[in-house]
């Protein structure tokens, strides 16, 4: 199991967090994921370690920005 979080920007409701969680699950290889709408934090789970690029494609599907990874 591996888990990322990454800064997403644009949120603003609950139907961002929906769109975000929604597009993200739909990635190869995701287990689980959580939005923190105030934060802008993203954690996904996988099964193995993901490309950061196709995670940020999947944010941008969504309509929103990917600002990088959140160290700690």
């Amino acid at each position: 199991m591996t888990t990322t979080t990454y800064k997403v920007e644009g949120m603003t409701c609950g139907h961002c967090v929906s769109s975000v969680t929604e597009e993200v699950t739909g990635v190869a290889g995701v287990t689980g994921v959580d939005v923190d709408l105030a934060t802008g934090a993203v954690k996904v789970t996988s099964s193995e370690p993901l490309d950061d690029a196709v995670i940020g494609a999947a944010v941008k599907e969504a309509g929103y920005t990917m600002a990088g990874r959140v160290e700690g």
